[in-house]
C-alpha cells in the first residue's frame, strides 16, 4: 500500500495549494482527487509533482507494507 500524506505537508512547506496545482500547473481535478485517495497516478504525474515541489519522490509518496506482505512476515 502506499500514500500521499507527505504530498501534502511537502506542498504547504513550499506554499503549493491544491488550487494552484490545477490552475497554475494544470493538475486536473480528477488527479488530485485520485491522490487525495491514495489511489494509483503514472510515474510521470509524480515526476511532474515532484518538478513542481522541488522535491524526491519519497517527500511525496510514502509505500508501506501490506500486512500480508512476504516482508512483513
Amino acid at each position: 500500500m502506499f500514500t500521499y500524506d507527505k504530498l501534502w505537508q511537502t506542498m504547504k512547506e513550499r506554499g503549493i495549494s491544491q488550487y494552484k496545482l490545477e490552475k497554475d500547473y494544470n493538475i486536473s481535478r480528477g488527479t488530485i482527487s485520485t491522490l487525495r485517495k491514495n489511489g494509483n497516478v503514472t510515474v510521470y504525474t509524480l515526476d511532474t509533482l515532484c518538478q513542481i515541489l522541488h522535491c524526491r519522490v519519497e517527500d511525496i509518496l510514502e509505500i508501506i507494507p501490506d500486512e500480508d506482505s512476504p516482508e512483513t512476515k
